[in-house]
C-alpha cells in the first residue's frame, strides 16, 4: 500500500489536506475511487485513506486508523561521525530500515570530511530519511541533525548513561573486554516493551574512518560510558552503526 507522512495539523474532521507533492505523486498513481493508500501522522498513528476532493484541492478522506505496526519497542538513538563520499547515505538508509529513532551526527579527530554546508547535508540526509520511513512502514520520520562535536556527544549522552532505563554505547575498534553481545546480554533483559522492560532507550556512538583516537574513547570511559567491541575485524564506517542496530534491535525482537 503506497504510504505518504503529513503532520497532525493537516488532519482536521476526517480530512486529511495533503501537501503539492503529495498530491501530485497520488494523481500519478491513477488510483480508483475505491483504492486505499496509508497516510501516518509521523507519531505511530495510520489512517487508511481514499483519495477526495475539497475546494478544489486533492485530499485523504480517512476510512480507518490504527496503530503504526513499524516502530520498534526499543528507542535506539544513532551518533554518527562524519565521514565521506555518500557513506552517510548509506548508512542513514539502513538505519532507518532497521528502526533507528534519531540521527545525530558529529566530528572526531579523525574525520576525513566535514561538510562545508552542514544545513545543507543534513537536510539531503532528512530526505533520505523520509523516503525511507514511506518504505519501510515506519510510523516516524526519524529526525537527522548535527550534534557539533564529539566533545558534545560524550557530555550529553553521559547524562543519559546515568539513568537505568538509558544505555549508551561507545564503539570503539580496540576495545577488547566487553563485546556487544555481553552487554545486550547484561543489559537487555526480556520483557522487550515500554511496560516491562528496565531499558527504555539505546544510543549507540559509532566513529569516522579510521575510528576513534585513543584519547576519545578514554574520556568516554571518563564520563561513565561503556566502551564495547563490534568483533575481530574491522568494520567501514558506514557499515558499523547499521551492524550495531541490528544486533539491537535483534536481541529486543524487533527483528
Amino acid at each position: 500500500m503506497n504510504r505518504f507522512f503529513v503532520t497532525p495539523q493537516d488532519i482536521i474532521d476526517n480530512i486529511i489536506r495533503l501537501c503539492t507533492e503529495d498530491a501530485k505523486h497520488i494523481r500519478s498513481l491513477r488510483l480508483r475511487p475505491e483504492e486505499t493508500f496509508s497516510v501516518c501522522d509521523g507519531t505511530g498513528i495510520d489512517y487508511i485513506c481514499k483519495l477526495g476532493e475539497r475546494d478544489s484541492c486533492t485530499v485523504a478522506e480517512i476510512v480507518d486508523e490504527q496503530l503504526s505496526i513499524g516502530e520498534p519497542t526499543v528507542k535506539c538513538s544513532a551518533y554518527m561521525a562524519y565521514s565521506k563520499g555518500d557513506r552517510l547515505d548509506f548508512a542513514v538508509q539502513k538505519s532507518v530500515e532497521l528502526g533507528v529513532y534519531e540521527i545525530i551526527l558529529f566530528e572526531s579527530e579523525r574525520c576525513v570530511a566535514v561538510p562545508k554546508d552542514i544545513p545543507k547535508k543534513v537536510s539531503r540526509l532528512q530526505r533520505i530519511a523520509l523516503e525511507t520511513a514511506k518504505l519501510c512502514n515506519r510510523g516516524i520520520v526519524p529526525k537527522v541533525t548535527s550534534g557539533g562535536n564529539l566533545n558534545n556527544i560524550i557530555d550529553k549522552v553521559s547524562v543519559e548513561s546515568s539513568q537505568a532505563s538509558n544505555l549508551v554505547l561507545f564503539f570503539y575498534e580496540c576495545e577488547n573486554r566487553l563485546s556487544i553481545r555481553d552487554i545486550l546480554e547484561q543489559r537487555l533483559l526480556p520483557p522487550f516493551n515500554n511496560e516491562g522492560s528496565e531499558t527504555k532507550a539505546v544510543s549507540i556512538i559509532t566513529g569516522p574512518e579510521g575510528g576513534f583516537e585513543p584519547h576519545e574513547a578514554e574520556l568516554a570511559r571518563s564520563k561513565k560510558i561503556t566502551t564495547v567491541s563490534l568483533g575481530t575485524r574491522i568494520l567501514r564506517s558506514e557499515t558499523a552503526p547499521v551492524i550495531a542496530l541490528a544486533a539491537v534491535m535483534y536481541h529486543t525482537e524487533n527483528l
